[in-house]
């Protein structure tokens, strides 16, 4: 390949991949056509992207970027992956489907999470933490868990004092032996 034209494709991948700050490298090679059309669906449908690159073009043009450090060290042809709600899901994802014997040689190769290269190990890490929603109704758990104790125990004796005082409103009512208030006969229901 010309130097002009690694250029062309570095500037693409550049292109293609700004604003990206987090991915994984995972291994396609070897996944045969149908089920690679078949993962490729699959991630489609859950908004990751994918797309093979040559590792050492790859990492020319992702040089000064937070994706730089996933390609250190690599030879060779990976897929880069992106997209997804967040990276946790996107490793969720991919490492659900490595796991699919369908896709048999499919697996992740590392990857970069803010800035940082991750190993094969570390993606498997990523993929037990809790999800942004996850991590969102955890947060408001904690927020609403107070509050609602606080609501509850102001409710108690609050409504057990309005029932009494309630209570009192009807005896009041009813006046001494069956009367109702000022010596009047109490009605008939």
């Amino acid at each position: 390949m010309s130097k002009y034209v690694k250029n062309l494709v570095a500037e693409h991948l550049r292109d293609r991949l700004r604003g990206v700050n987090d991915a994984l490298l995972v291994n396609m090679i070897g996944l045969g056509a149908i089920a690679n059309t078949r993962l490729r669906a699959e991630l489609r449908q859950k908004n990751i992207h994918v797309i093979v690159v040559k590792n050492s073009l790859a990492a020319r043009a992702m040089a000064g970027t937070p994706l730089a450090p996933m390609f250190e060290g690599l030879t060779g042809t990976s897929a880069v992956c992106w997209g997804g709600p967040d990276m946790v899901s996107l490793a969720k994802e991919v490492t659900k489907l490595a796991r699919q014997e369908q896709y048999a040689p499919f697996q992740a190769r590392g990857g970069a999470l803010d800035g940082e290269k991750l190993s094969p190990q570390q993606v498997q890490e990523v993929a037990k933490w809790p999800t942004r929603e996850e991590q969102l109704g955890i947060l408001m758990r904690q927020i609403l868990g107070p509050g609602a104790q606080l609501v509850a125990q102001i409710l108690g004796p609050g409504g057990m004092l309005a029932g009494q005082v309630a209570q009192k409103a009807e005896g009041a009512e009813a006046g001494p032996a069956g009367e109702g208030p000022a010596g009047e006969a109490a009605p008939a229901t």
